[in-house]
């Protein structure tokens, strides 16, 4: 059976991650709706698209014509039914919070179409367990994007343990569309990505911890050793040290000790340095 094309998207979540979506959605000519109870939220998602549309023109990324058709292409909606009411495929981009993740697609489910195709962003949890909380479970899949996702050109595809060859080739079809490329792994904690980065960045919470070197070194021993294009602990920073625990807790429940979080990071974490977001992790970050 041939499934229907994709052509509208719903975004759940109007962080980084979701804004960022939302934005290769509506770039890549899909029908766009980002959704958020919150109004106030939802206004400054379209502001920041908006802003990052214009940046685009300036650097020649897309004409004056297409960042207004893409602007065009995005909807809000407050309430989740009519934001998912039509959408062929759904997103979810909210904090790495199961039971939040599971009640939201079990909600999207009794109001979206049939061959709706529901995915989640997570970065770390099961996509077979988040499956759980919908009927079509061949119709679930993992879609996990990277920060900033405007800019990050991979898109991991996680394929559940009922995920279909079809809603996995549909899946990859909209990567493309975006730009993207995409690889497709196994539901296994922490997939492929997450598993190497959360590695490497404990292991660097180590070394600082140790004293081995100072966060600048350690950092330039993996972008000029190794050839990474940003060293693990700015990168920790970046995508916040609390979500960075929060995945090596879950790692560390699901694959042993290997990935039992430093004390350093459950410190840091504990008094409120949580990266670029606050203000201060491994580095400073001025406003």
């Amino acid at each position: 059976m041939t499934r229907n094309a994709i052509r509208q998207i719903a975004v759940i979540g109007t962080g980084t991650m979701g804004r960022g979506i939302a934005y290769l959605a509506a770039v890549a000519g899909y029908e766009t709706v980002i959704h958020d109870a919150d109004g106030g939220a939802l206004d400054a998602a379209k502001a920041s698209i908006e802003s990052t549309l214009q940046k685009g023109v300036e650097r020649g990324k897309v004409t004056a014509a297409e960042a207004a058709e893409a602007g065009a292409r995005i909807h809000l909606a407050s309430d989740l039914e009519p934001a998912v009411h039509g959408a062929d495929l759904i997103v979810e981009a909210v904090p790495e919070n199961l039971e939040l993740k599971k009640d939201l697609f079990g909600q999207a489910d009794l109001f979206c179409g049939d061959e709706t195709i529901m995915a989640s962003n997570t970065s770390s949890i099961s996509i077979s367990l988040l499956a759980q909380s919908v009927e079509r479970r061949d119709r679930f899949v993992g879609l996990h994007f990277f920060n900033p996702p405007h800019v990050m050109k991979l898109i991991e595809i996680v394929r559940g343990e009922r995920t279909s060859d079809e809603t996995v080739a549909q899946a990859r079809e909209v990567a493309e569309a975006m730009g993207k490329t995409a690889i497709v792994v196994r539901d296994s904690p922490g997939f492929a990505t997450s598993r190497l980065g959360v590695a490497i960045g404990l292991e660097a919470i180590r070394m600082l911890e140790e004293g081995v070197a100072s966060a600048e070194d350690i950092d330039k021993a993996m972008e000029l050793g190794y050839n990474h294009p940003m060293g693990p602990l700015r990168l920790t920073d970046l995508v916040g040290l609390d979500v960075r625990l929060g995945i090596a807790e879950y790692l560390a429940s699901t694959l042993g000790l290997r990935f039992e979080p430093p004390e350093l990071l459950r410190r840091m974490v504990a008094d409120g340095k949580l990266g670029r977001k606050t203000g201060e992790g491994f580095y400073r970050w001025p406003e």
